[in-house]
C-alpha cells in the first residue's frame, strides 16, 4: 500500500495586542519551546508545526482556513498562553473543519514563589485564558479534546499522542475509497447500511465492482509475480507439506498467490484502501480469497467479510490509528462461547480472514475444505492470537445515525490446543465479565462483525467518536448493566435531538 508523508498538526498560540511587543515575543519563544518538547516526545507520530501567535479575529480565521486547505494538516492544537478574548475566536472556530485539541498548559512546571510579580502573572495566565477559550468552545458546540497538564508529563504527551492518532485515522477515513466485490450476504441485516450517509458523515466512498472485474486482474498476473510471492510465503510462514513445491496441492498455493497479486493490483490501480468480498458472489474465482485477504490486512488494508463495508471502513481507520504500535488489528467475528461459570471465554474467528498482525507466533499456511462458496478448497493462515489487553469495536447503522460500540477485553491463550479448527482465531475474556459484556453488547444492537485491536485503546476511540460527532458506547471494567441501559436511552434522546442542531 502506498504511504503518505508524515502528517502535520498545526500549533496555535492565543494572546492579544494589549500586552505589547516584548510580552508577545516572550509568548512566541515559550510556545516554540513547548512545540519542540512535543516533537521530542516519542508519543506523537505526527509533526507539530508552530504558527505565529494570533492576536486578532482576522489572523485566527485566516489561519484556520489555511489549515483546512492544507493537504498534510490533520488537526490543530490551540493554547491560550496569556488571555485571548474569546469573541475573537468565534469566526475561526466555526470555520475550522479539522479536529481540535485544546491544550491547557503553561510554560513553567513549578511556580517561582519568591520571585512572583505582576509581570510574571501577566505573562503566564493560561489558567485564565484557557477558561475563556473553553467557554467559547462550549458555547459554540465545538467538538474537541481537552488535555490539561505540563508537556513534560508523559501522561500528557501520551494523551495528546492518542488524539493525534485519532486525527490521522479521521484523515484517512475522509479520503478512503472502498471497493465492494459483489453485494453483502443475502438476508443479513447488520451488514446493510446507508452508504450515502456514510460518505456525508465520514467521507468514505463505498462502491461496488463486479467480481469478474477482479477475475480479469487475477488472470492477468504474470507467472513470475506468482513465483516471487510463493517464495515469499516459503520464507515467511510455515507451509503445509502438501502446498510446497512438489506437493499435491501446490497449484492451490500458486492460485492463492495469483489471487493476492491480482487483488492488490486492482486496489492499487483504483486508489482503494479497503474492500469486501462475499462467498455468495465469487464469479470466476477458483477460491474464496483467504491468504490474500490476510496479507492485505497485514499491509494496512481494511476488510469486511460477506460484503460488510462498515467493518472494512472501521478496520482501515483503526489500522491507521494504531500504525507503528505493538500489537495488531484484525477483522473479527464472535463465534462461540466457553460458558463454564467463572471461566467464561469468547472464541472469535472467521471462515478464513483474520489478520496475522495479531498472531502469537509464525502462522502456518494450510489448505482445508470450506463448506460454503461452492469453489475449490481455499488456502489460509492458521494461528492463535497473542495474549494481552485489546479492544473489540463494532460499527452499526441504526437508521437515523451510526453507533460505535467498544468492549475492552483481555486476549488469552486457548485452554487447550485446537488441532481440528483450521482457521486463525482469538480467545478472550471480555470486561467486566461475560454476562455484563454480552448483555450490554446485545442491548446496544452492536454487530457480530468487529475489529479486534491490541494497538488501539479507548482514548483513541473516544477522540475519534468526538471528531466524527458519532455515538460511542464503551463496555469496560466499570460497566454496570442497568446504568449502561440508561446510557443507551440518554444517548438515543441526545443524538436524535442533535440531528437538528
Amino acid at each position: 500500500m502506498q504511504t503518505t508523508q508524515r502528517p502535520r498538526i498545526w500549533f496555535l498560540t492565543g494572546s492579544q495586542g494589549l500586552y505589547g511587543l516584548e510580552t508577545l515575543n516572550q509568548v512566541a519563544v515559550q510556545s516554540q519551546q513547548l512545540v519542540a518538547a512535543l516533537n521530542d516526545s516519542a508519543e506523537l507520530q505526527a509533526e507539530v508545526v508552530w504558527y505565529p501567535v494570533v492576536t486578532d479575529a482576522d489572523a485566527i480565521r485566516h489561519t484556520f482556513l489555511k489549515a483546512n486547505a492544507s493537504d498534510d494538516c490533520i488537526g490543530v492544537i490551540a493554547w491560550m498562553h496569556t488571555f485571548s478574548p474569546a469573541k475573537m475566536w468565534i469566526g475561526g472556530l466555526e470555520a475550522l473543519q479539522l479536529p481540535l485539541l485544546h491544550l491547557h498548559t503553561q510554560a513553567n512546571v513549578a511556580l517561582p514563589w519568591a520571585e512572583l510579580d505582576m509581570d510574571f502573572m501577566n505573562l503566564n495566565q493560561a489558567a485564565h485564558g484557557d477558561r475563556e477559550f473553553g467557554y467559547i468552545q462550549t458555547r459554540l458546540g465545538i467538538p474537541r479534546t481537552t488535555v490539561a497538564g505540563h508537556v513534560s508529563d508523559p501522561s500528557v504527551t501520551a494523551r495528546i499522542g492518542a488524539w493525534a492518532r485519532a486525527a490521522a485515522g479521521l484523515s484517512a477515513l475522509r479520503s478512503m475509497k472502498l471497493a465492494r466485490f459483489g453485494d453483502n450476504m443475502r438476508d443479513v441485516a447488520v451488514t446493510e447500511g446507508d452508504k450515502v450517509e456514510a460518505q456525508r458523515r465520514f467521507g468514505v466512498s463505498v462502491n461496488t465492482y463486479a467480481v469478474n472485474d477482479l477475475v480479469t486482474a487475477v488472470d492477468a498476473v504474470p507467472d513470475g509475480d506468482v513465483d516471487s510471492l510463493v517464495k515469499e510465503y516459503d520464507d515467511t510462514y510455515r507451509i503445509a507439506p502438501e502446498l510446497r513445491a512438489g506437493g499435491d496441492r501446490h497449484d492451490s498455493l500458486r492460485y492463492a498467490a495469483r489471487l493476492e497479486a491480482g487483488l492488490r493490483a486492482f486496489l492499487e490501480a483504483g486508489g482503494f484502501t479497503a474492500f469486501t468480498t462475499n462467498f455468495e458472489d465469487l464469479g470466476g474465482l477458483r477460491q474464496l480469497p483467504g491468504l490474500a485477504v490476510q496479507r492485505l490486512m497485514a499491509d494496512g488494508y481494511g476488510f469486511g467479510g460477506e460484503g460488510d463495508w462498515k467493518t472494512s471502513v472501521l478496520l482501515r481507520t483503526l489500522k491507521v490509528i494504531g500504525a507503528g504500535r505493538p500489537g495488531g488489528t484484525s477483522f473479527m467475528e464472535d463465534y462461540t462461547y466457553h460458558l463454564v461459570p467463572g471461566e467464561e471465554l469468547i472464541l472469535g474467528a472467521h471462515m478464513l480472514e483474520v489478520c496475522p498482525t495479531i498472531a502469537a507466533g509464525t502462522p502456518t499456511v494450510e489448505i482445508h475444505p470450506l463448506g460454503i462458496g461452492n469453489r475449490e478448497d481455499p488456502v489460509r493462515m492458521v494461528f492463535d492470537a497473542a495474549p494481552g489487553p485489546a479492544v473489540v469495536v463494532g460499527l452499526a447503522d441504526l437508521g437515523d445515525r451510526f453507533r460505535l460500540v467498544a468492549n475492552e477485553i483481555d486476549v488469552v491463550a486457548p485452554d487447550q490446543p485446537l488441532p481440528r479448527l483450521p482457521v486463525a482465531r482469538a480467545v478472550w475474556k471480555p470486561r467486566p465479565d461475560f454476562r455484563t459484556s454480552a448483555e450490554s453488547w446485545l442491548t446496544a444492537g452492536a454487530p457480530h462483525h468487529t475489529v479486534l485491536s491490541a494497538a488501539v485503546g479507548s482514548d483513541e476511540l473516544h477522540d475519534l467518536a468526538t471528531m466524527l460527532r458519532t455515538e460511542l458506547l464503551t463496555i469496560d471494567a466499570s460497566t454496570e448493566i442497568r446504568q449502561f441501559h440508561k446510557e443507551i436511552r440518554w444517548n438515543q434522546a441526545y443524538h436524535r435531538l442533535a440531528l437538528g442542531l
